[in-house]
C-alpha cells in the first residue's frame, strides 16, 4: 500500500515536471523572451470598392531580435494571401512605368496603363498606425521600399519616420481574380531605438472612366 502511494507521488511530481517544461517553452515562444520568436497572428479582412473584393486571410508575422544584437534591431517574419476578385475593369496592356524608380506613384495604375493590385506593409519607428493616426504619421514623411516576394529586405527607421514596404504587385488585364500570397517574407529594422509597429496594406486600382482604388488596411502589430 504504502509502496503504491509512493510510486503514484513519483509518476505525479514527473507528470507535474513535464507540464511545467511545456508551459515554460510555451511561455518563451508566445511572449517574446530574451532570444525567442513571437508568434503573432492577425485577423482576416475584407473590402468591398467599386468593381473589386479584396479579402486578407492567413496573415501572421513571426518577430526574432536582430542578429546584431545592437537593441535597436528586430527582425520580423511576414506571411499572408491578398486576393481581389474583380468583376469589372477596362482590359487594356501593361505599359513601361514612368517616372525614376521608387518614387511614390511609380509604377501603379495611372502610369502603368492598367488596372493593378499591390500589398505589403507600413512600418513606422515611435509612430502610431492605428486608423485615427494613418493619415497623420504618413503624410510628409513615408518613402516607398519596393521588393519581391522570394526575398527580403533591411530597413533604417529613425523616430517618427515610416516606409511602405511594396511586397509584390500584379497587373490587371481583364476581370478575374488576382492574388498575392507571400511566406516569411523577412524585414529587417534597424536604428529604432522605441517601439515599431506594422500594418499590411492591400491596395487595388481600377482604371477608366470611372477610376477607383480601394485599400484594405490590416491590424496594427508591435515588432518590438
Amino acid at each position: 500500500m504504502s509502496n503504491n502511494r509512493t510510486a503514484g507521488l513519483r509518476r505525479g511530481v514527473q507528470i507535474a515536471g513535464v507540464a511545467a517544461a511545456a508551459t515554460v517553452a510555451m511561455g518563451l515562444f508566445s511572449t517574446g523572451a530574451a532570444n525567442a520568436d513571437t508568434f503573432v497572428p492577425l485577423p482576416d479582412g475584407q473590402k468591398i470598392g467599386p468593381g473589386v473584393t479584396i479579402t486578407r486571410n492567413g496573415e501572421h508575422a513571426v518577430i526574432s531580435p536582430s542578429l546584431s544584437a545592437n537593441g535597436a534591431g528586430r527582425v520580423a517574419w511576414l506571411s499572408g494571401n491578398a486576393v481581389a476578385d474583380i468583376t469589372a475593369t477596362p482590359e487594356g496592356k501593361a505599359g513601361p512605368a514612368n517616372g525614376p524608380k521608387g518614387d511614390p506613384g511609380t509604377n501603379n495604375s495611372s502610369t502603368h496603363g492598367v488596372s493593378q493590385l499591390n500589398t505589403g506593409y507600413i512600418i513606422g519607428c515611435q509612430v502610431s498606425i492605428a486608423d485615427n493616426a494613418i493619415s497623420a504619421s504618413l503624410s510628409g514623411n513615408a518613402s516607398l521600399t519596393a521588393a519581391g516576394v522570394s526575398g527580403g529586405l533591411g530597413l533604417s527607421l529613425g523616430p517618427g519616420q515610416v516606409k511602405f514596404v511594396q511586397i509584390d504587385a500584379k497587373d490587371i488585364t481583364k476581370p478575374g481574380t488576382y492574388s498575392v500570397e507571400y511566406q516569411d517574407f523577412q524585414v529587417e529594422v534597424q536604428g529604432c531605438g522605441g517601439y515599431a509597429q506594422a500594418r499590411s496594406y492591400t491596395v487595388v486600382e481600377i482604371i477608366g472612366n470611372d477610376y477607383s482604388k480601394t485599400t484594405l488596411y490590416g491590424m496594427p502589430f508591435s515588432i518590438g
